[in-house]
């Protein structure tokens, strides 16, 4: 968009409706005028000071946006008087003045592939179905063939019309009606139509996630948002994740590891995560496209942006099945941790662990990973020891001799009187304070089909 009208209640001031226009605006617009209508509705003897009032309120509110110092005009758009069967209006000479001077012609790029919005369908008869809407992209011209994406039906141009006026083409910015034959209107009333081969019906995306500021509930992994595509809003869940690069990139690597998040964080950047979008129903879009997620199911009458986050697609998924013949391609890990307890030295590089595996564990899947002791000593999983769930771990550099002290120490065990028992011998080390842990440190692919452990 180049410019919009941001028309707020001047008896209501900003609802939470009239905010989250200002939030698109700020995603998709450069310029704005704000337009505050029904100034009728006011006492007459009032109108000037409750206007000024609104005019401030609204200033002070668009201080920390894009549009701060947006010109703002007061309007009646429709008087209904009882004295007078004619309709009439208040200011609009003022607006149209304020359109007039923040109109630019802006830089139109006649190149690339044609995209066209369509927002009205109809037949006429003898001449066939016309489409009215607005060049995305691209250059249509007549006789070109031209998809009609939602129903996949390709036609050829016949003619176009630009204010009742016959053109033989029109590029991107233009608002033009195009003429098809032989397509039914009824199978289209909203939605696009493209040069062949340009939209494609999308199962999943990447984007690139930047969090609206107004929005104040967290925005974690498996939630389900609406997700809204070009003319379509649909159910998706999220899996979040980011690079661990300084700079993020405008393009997914493949080659990259992505580490898994749990939720966005709170952050100024512009673009803080990726967010794997999952559709329960496929939408038609292109890599590129803008995506806002939001909640509309939450309480309109509350006093809170709906609005959560947006992002450019940078992947799009084409395939229906594209869990399995792509995701695994997406190197998104998590980090795992397991700990256990040392029961007993076998020898000076080795000891005997539980409570790190279920007896039922498979332990070769486990074998030659790296651990490492409370005590700093480095090591790694050797094999299971018996059938109850213990391992036994080597330690090459062997046990440093304070370890072997704590683990070959006599137990001070008492007698049925209380007294201290000094023959008791060796015990558990695990019997008192000093116990000496094992930790096992791995990072595991979400979309690796083989759930490998892999350390680095």
């Amino acid at each position: 968009m180049d410019l919009m009208f941001l028309v707020v209640d001047v008896t209501k001031g900003m609802q939470t409706q009239t905010a989250e226009c200002l939030v698109i605006g700020e995603i998709c617009c450069g310029k704005m005028i704000v337009v505050l209508n029904k100034i009728d509705l006011l006492p007459e003897d009032k109108r000037h000071q409750m206007i000024l009032k609104m005019r401030t309120r609204i200033e002070k509110t668009l201080q920390t946006t894009k549009f701060a110092g947006a010109p703002l005009v007061a309007v009646a758009a429709r008087i209904n008087s009882l004295e007078s069967a004619e309709t009439q209006c208040l200011g609009m000479e003022d607006l149209l003045r304020t359109l007039s001077a923040a109109t630019i012609i802006p830089h139109r790029d006649p190149t690339g592939s044609l995209l066209f919005s369509v927002d009205h369908c109809f037949t006429i008869r003898g001449q066939g179905t016309v489409m009215t809407g607005t060049v995305l992209a691209g250059t249509a011209k007549v006789n070109d063939p031209i998809e009609i994406v939602a129903t996949k039906d390709t036609r050829k141009i016949k003619s176009m019309q630009m204010f009742r006026l016959p053109v033989q083409q029109a590029v991107q910015g233009d608002r033009v009606g195009i003429c098809v034959p032989n397509f039914d209107a009824k199978l289209l009333e909203r939605g696009f139509a493209a040069a062949p081969g340009t939209l494609h019906t999308i199962y999943g995306a990447v984007v690139c996630v930047s969090k609206i500021p107004y929005f104040k509930h967290p925005i974690r992994s498996r939630a389900k948002f609406h997700v809204t595509l070009g003319h379509e809003t649909v159910m998706a869940k999220l899996q979040l994740f980011q690079s661990d690069k300084s700079i993020r990139p405008l393009e997914l690597d493949y080659s990259e590891e992505y580490r898994h998040l749990e939720e966005v964080p709170e952050s100024s950047d512009s673009c803080t995560a990726f967010a794997l979008i999952e559709l329960e129903t496929p939408v038609v879009g292109q890599k590129g496209q803008l995506m806002i997620a939001s909640k509309l199911d939450s309480d309109i009458h509350q006093n809170a942006c709906r609005l959560a986050f947006h992002g450019r697609l940078i992947e799009a998924y084409l395939d229906r099945d594209y869990h399995s013949t792509q995701l695994f391609k997406l190197k998104i890990f998590k980090t795992k941790e397991r700990s256990g307890v040392v029961e007993r030295m076998q020898d000076r590089e080795s000891v005997i662990v539980r409570n790190m595996v279920k007896k039922e564990t498979d332990i070769g899947k486990f074998e030659r990973l790296k651990v490492q002791l409370s005590t700093g000593e480095q090591g790694f999983i050797e094999s299971a020891f018996g059938k109850s769930g213990k391992i036994k771990v080597r330690i090459p550099g062997g046990l440093k001799e304070s370890t072997v002290v704590a683990l070959t120490k006599p137990a001070k065990a008492k007698t049925a009187n209380g007294d201290i028992d000094e023959d008791a011998g060796p015990r558990d080390a695990t019997a008192d304070a000093s116990v000496i842990l094992v930790k096992l440190e791995f990072k595991r692919f979400i979309h690796d089909s083989r759930k490998q452990m892999i350390q680095s």
